[in-house]
């Protein structure tokens, strides 16, 4: 049958605001053909409506029987500005390839996690600060951190910090908190370079403390990754400096952003340091072709680089909460990127309350791999938090006291001397098109009517090793960098 094109675009002045809607239907060839692409895209102000009427009249009187336009999903027709790209760039000779036999296995759950624990936990602490934007830390180098400060401590000092990094549910076939960290540790360093690149550091800085035990030291590198390090004998300026110049090595030559809080290191103190940058590799590429500049709704509106791709993913809808979930798979299938989004613009404020592990980990469990077209900013999500606060209201009280601390096991002469002065977290996460090494030789995914995530509004992210389950990073990314959009008066 010969293939029959057609274009419709319609253009709708609202005059409250000086918006405009726009519908683009573009490529519209017939059904039977072997390549078929469209592209739907409709941007709108707020409190105004696409009128499905409208579209059904436009749709009558623009198209014939032969060449019907797709009927939308409900919830594209009454949410914010969308994009869909659908299609298929193979070639019509060649035969399409068969399904796989069975989905990749689903790595462990949330629950029984230390990271996931505390990470949810102290997202959550974090958040609770109004004034909290693109939060973001590695849930297990804190946990970790706090782990390997765990093995110097004792009496109510270690109880807190055994309280803090515990898992509601059994730890996976009954190992050791610590055991299970220092594991996904080794996991992640193994996946680095193939999934992702990273370039991360941790340190336990201590300030004119007594001399630090050397099998503490080598225990907590050997296990934890955390090395050691005295801070020099000058005042705060000095030891910002130093601490500075350090995470910046941790970041792999990134600036991270100065700290919100002052910090001053007494005598004694003891100062948990962690540095992160992660770069994910895609399993399959986001075409650098595909990208285009877009409105991103967030605390401000901007102007952004938008990337597409239609593909095979792991995918959730609750309809009830109104939130969809998307795992994207990096490369090598050792780590993955998971998404939580609301169906609509919003702030992040109605997610985060449902937020539990149980429900995480009924929202994972509930995933299936299907078609998805995948629209995300292309940004780098940067962090710089002092969890002092956060981590006191979570239940660690005695480590902060040099009265009561007891951090014996640093030192033998650490008691009443030795305390913790600051725990601090610079993190950084890029979002790019890249793919790993292997994209080109995978089999062509077999795409039907995809399910659209588009998301130009605030979502959840969470980065996981697929190994052991363990929470690498989570965060929230509520706004990008870009040109500022003002409505037209």
């Amino acid at each position: 049958m010969a293939q029959q094109t057609c274009s419709l675009i319609h253009e709708h002045s609202v005059a409250e605001n000086a918006h405009w809607n726009r519908c683009v239907v573009a490529n519209c060839r017939d059904a039977s053909t072997a390549n078929t692409e469209w592209i739907l895209e409709a941007s709108k102000p707020q409190n105004n409506w696409i009128d499905i009427h409208q579209l059904e009249h436009l749709h009558q009187t623009a198209f014939n029987k032969s060449a019907m336009l797709p009927r939308l999903p409900v919830y594209i027709l009454i949410s914010w500005p969308v994009l869909l790209v659908q299609g298929s760039t193979a070639d019509p000779s060649k035969k399409s390839p068969a399904a796989p036999t069975r989905p990749p296995s689903r790595p462990p759950p949330p629950l029984g996690d230390p990271s996931w624990a505390l990470g949810l936990h102290l997202y959550q602490a974090l958040r609770s600060d109004s004034i909290s934007v693109n939060t973001l830390f590695s849930p297990l180098l804190v946990a970790s951190s706090l782990g390997a400060l765990d093995g110097g401590s004792a009496g109510t000092t270690s109880s807190q910090l055994k309280d803090l990094i515990k898992t509601p549910s059994p730890s996976k076939a009954g190992a050791h908190t610590g055991d299970l960290l220092s594991q996904a540790l080794k996991s992640f360093t193994a996946a680095n370079g193939t999934s992702f690149h990273l370039h991360t550091s941790s340190a336990l800085f201590s300030k004119q403390a007594p001399p630090v035990s050397q099998a503490f030291v080598k225990e907590s590198q050997a296990r934890f990754r955390l090395l050691h390090h005295p801070l020099g004998k000058g005042d705060s300026t000095a030891d910002l400096k130093q601490l500075h110049g350090w995470a910046k090595a941790g970041l792999g030559g990134l600036e991270g952003a100065p700290l919100a809080a002052y910090i001053q290191a007494k005598a004694g103190a003891l100062i948990l340091a962690n540095a992160l940058h992660f770069k994910g590799l895609w399993e399959r590429e986001f075409s650098k072709g595909s990208t285009d500049h877009r409105t991103f709704l967030g605390k401000e509106y901007t102007k952004v680089v938008m990337m597409h791709r239609a593909g095979l993913y792991r995918h959730h809808e609750d309809i009830e909460n109104m939130v969809q979930v998307l795992e994207a798979p990096l490369c090598g299938g050792k780590a993955s990127v998971v998404l939580l989004m609301p169906f609509h613009v919003e702030s992040l404020a109605r997610l985060e309350k449902l937020l539990t592990l149980e429900l995480l980990s009924k929202w994972l469990e509930k995933t299936n791999i299907t078609s998805v077209s995948i629209s995300l900013p292309v940004t780098n999500i940067t962090s710089t938090l002092s969890l002092q606060k956060q981590l006191s209201a979570l239940g660690l009280t005695d480590a902060w006291d040099q009265k009561v601390a007891d951090f014996s096991g640093v030192s033998d002469k650490g008691k009443g001397k030795l305390h913790l002065g600051g725990v601090l977290h610079w993190a950084s996460l890029e979002l790019a098109a890249q793919a790993g090494k292997g994209d080109a030789d995978l089999e062509e995914e077999n795409i039907e009517k995809p399910k659209l995530f588009y998301a130009d509004h605030p979502f959840i992210i969470f980065v996981r090793d697929n190994t052991t389950g363990a929470l690498l990073l989570m965060g929230a990314l509520d706004h990008v960098e870009g040109e500022a959009l003002h409505d037209e008066l």
